[in-house]
């Protein structure tokens, strides 16, 4: 199907935000891939309308995030520094144990860990010592270039350590977490059943192989729902045998999704140059893989840093206006209604279907350079003349699919 006759309508569809704070993610060790590289997943549901990638150089190492477009040098909602150190978060809802009413300091909380933390050890001090309350009650998932992995539960003057490296912990080698704490206010908290999704989906994953590509395509992309018992996919279950409309809710993939981010890490004695950050700006079942480097400093495709005349992420924007397109029903609970036929179809139509090969054929483009990259280093010159490749796939993709011009 060709969406340019509908190209108009996206002018007229209201950019409206939805003030929901969750996300679901997850730490896959080493043990699990077959490059022996660690993964941390985070699909960002946010009430921010649109974020992008940005580049800063903090006071000990420079760093690379995802940030929101309206405040982009306050906080950093998932990152990677230049000594191979990343975090990420989740909203926690069942950990706080106060009644302190300054909060939502995740972000500023990540922007410094970045700044100034080496590995789990200075991690640890860093939690430590910092003030308290500290403002946030949240899961931290991080990763470091010696092996380290584990998810932090915080709130504001304690945390409890989960360690994924822990087999006892982590008997499958990943953990997983959305809206709750382990060692929070039992069944408080929300996302369970994305939880439960999330479970299931990495059970399938673990008989195939956990990568970037697979985490996007099968996790953030997915309409399997656990407590239904139905994929949105399988016809048995389709909405398109009746009006193609259907109610999200409590799929991986929501209206407020905004982001999907996996950071590839790097095996101890690795360079912690390598450490990659793959981003899918926007509602991600309507976007496209890219990926990044601390390295490149502020050489960000441009698909994903901030326009000069907007201040959004092409890519980023796009997406979020295809969104606005699948959800079109603006008037009472309209917004709990998506039109699932845009989005997948028989035909082979939908939006999601038309977009996966190009996704596809990027990872294609750059697999071939890890390993060179492994022995020798990053190259800057191959990388760049990859992005303007991997660009030109992403701009034909949308304008022969979909008849969108991608304006870098």
């Amino acid at each position: 199907m060709k969406f340019k006759f509908f190209l108009g309508l996206l002018l007229f569809f209201n950019m409206s935000t939805v003030a929901v704070w969750a996300c679901t993610s997850a730490i896959i060790t080493g043990k699990l891939t077959k490059d022996g590289r660690p993964l941390m997943w985070k699909h960002r549901d946010s009430g921010a309308g649109w974020n992008h990638i940005a580049y800063f150089k903090g006071e000990r190492f420079c760093y690379t995030g995802l940030v929101n477009s309206e405040n982009p040098s306050d906080e950093i909602w998932t990152g990677m520094n230049e000594a191979g150190f990343a975090i990420m978060n989740t909203a926690s809802y069942n950990l706080k144990d106060d009644e302190v009413e300054e909060m939502d300091k995740e972000g500023q909380f990540m922007k410094r860990a970045l700044e100034v933390c080496k590995d789990m050890k200075d991690f640890e001090y860093f939690l430590d010592t910092l003030s308290r309350p500290m403002g946030v009650e949240a899961n931290f998932g991080v990763i470091d270039a010696f092996g380290g992995a584990a998810y932090y539960e915080t709130n504001n003057h304690t945390y409890v350590k989960m360690d994924v490296n822990d087999e006892e912990l982590a008997p499958r080698g990943y953990l997983i977490y959305t809206n709750f704490s382990f060692h929070g206010r039992k069944d408080e908290g929300k996302g369970y059943i994305r939880y439960d999704t999330a479970e299931e989906l990495f059970r399938q994953f673990e008989k195939e192989d956990f990568t970037a590509a697979h985490l996007f395509a099968g996790c953030s992309r997915s309409f399997r729902h656990s407590l239904l018992g139905i994929d949105l996919r399988e016809e048995a279950f389709s909405p398109n045998r009746a009006s193609g409309f259907c109610v999200e809710q409590d799929f991986i993939p929501r209206y407020e999704s905004i982001a999907s981010v996996v950071i590839q890490g790097v095996k101890p004695g690795m360079d912690p140059e390598l450490v990659t950050l793959w981003a899918v700006l926007g509602y991600p079942p309507v976007s496209i893989a890219l990926p990044v480097w601390v390295k490149m400093g502020e050489e960000i495709p441009a698909l994903l840093a901030a326009s000069a005349q907007t201040g959004k992420a092409p890519l980023g924007e796009v997406a979020v206006q295809l969104r606005d397109f699948v959800f079109s029903v603006k008037r009472g609970n309209g917004l709990k209604y998506m039109n699932w036929s845009l989005l997948y179809n028989a035909q082979g139509s939908g939006i999601m279907q038309v977009l996966q090969p190009a996704e596809e054929a990027v990872f294609a483009l750059f697999a071939p350079y890890q390993t060179e990259w492994e022995r020798q280093g990053l190259k800057v010159e191959e990388i760049r003349q990859l992005y303007g490749q991997a660009t030109e796939i992403i701009k034909t993709a949308y304008k022969q699919n979909l008849g969108i011009l991608l304006q870098e």
